[in-house]
């Protein structure tokens, strides 16, 4: 439903967990939220060389949607975030405008991901993805044996796979979990959320716990869809907090 004239999208809200802000520096198709320090060299796993969290948004999002979502409020604090912690925050726009375009956003995300382990700031082994939303539809790639430098996938209020019979539709991550091994994997899950939604989300915690999978989750009860930036209040500050938390440790470890 598109808001009144005199009302702010929900997409342009700010984060309900104030972050100091960063300004990104943008090359191309990424934003980069770096940490202060001086820079390492491109495959150097020394000094200076920081881990970094890619973050994922959702979707499908039109084509004609202004601002695109790296512009975000949301996104640019939790880019702030990870600078802020210490690692490099990746932000980008991958092309999922419609269930047709999800090999373009699957490339586009891959591309982003291998950018960033390429990037001079970057650690190239130490990677967490983080994704929200309808990201959940595209991330069944990184469960399913996924590399050694990925330390986690982390998804929020996720649609664990594509709500209408597609053709093309990537692997879920339902089905993509029996094959995560050891890998840590974080859902920060609402108790709100629109029945066809909550249920792909209940389909991939069975399957994980199934796979006996690493799964954490964090419960926000009283969460709607885009909690972090619809519903301000302690709780959903805690879940948000935890989130940051979970994904630091991953990269701490």
């Amino acid at each position: 439903m598109a808001p009144s004239d005199d009302e702010t999208p929900p997409f342009l809200l700010p984060l309900v967990l104030p972050v100091e802000a960063v300004e990104p520096v943008r090359e191309g198709a990424l934003d980069w939220y770096l940490p202060p320090g001086p820079p390492g060299l491109p495959g150097d796993s020394g000094p200076g060389l920081v881990p970094a969290v890619v973050f994922v948004h959702g979707g499908p999002v039109p084509d004609w949607l202004e601002p695109k979502p790296r512009a975000w409020p949301s996104y640019r604090a939790y880019g702030a975030w990870a600078a802020r912690s210490g690692f490099v925050g990746v932000t980008f726009d991958h092309g999922f405008d419609g269930y047709e375009a999800f090999d373009v956003a699957l490339d586009d995300i891959g591309a982003a991901v291998e950018a960033t382990r390429a990037h001079p700031r970057v650690d190239p082994e130490q990677i967490v993805i983080w994704g929200f939303s309808g990201a959940g539809m595209l991330l069944g790639r990184w469960l399913a044996n996924p590399p050694g430098w990925l330390r986690g996938v982390a998804v929020s209020y996720p649609c664990c796979r594509p709500l209408e019979t597609v053709t093309s539709a990537p692997l879920s991550m339902a089905e993509a979990v029996d094959d995560a091994g050891v890998l840590p994997i974080l859902l920060t899950r609402v108790g709100l959320e629109r029945d066809e939604v909550a249920a792909t989300v209940d389909e991939f915690v069975a399957a994980a716990t199934a796979a006996g999978a690493r799964l954490a989750i964090i419960d926000v009860p009283n969460g709607q869809h885009g909690f972090d930036q619809i519903d301000p209040g302690e709780e959903s500050q805690d879940a948000v907090r935890g989130a940051m938390a979970w994904v630091a440790a991953r990269l701490e470890d």
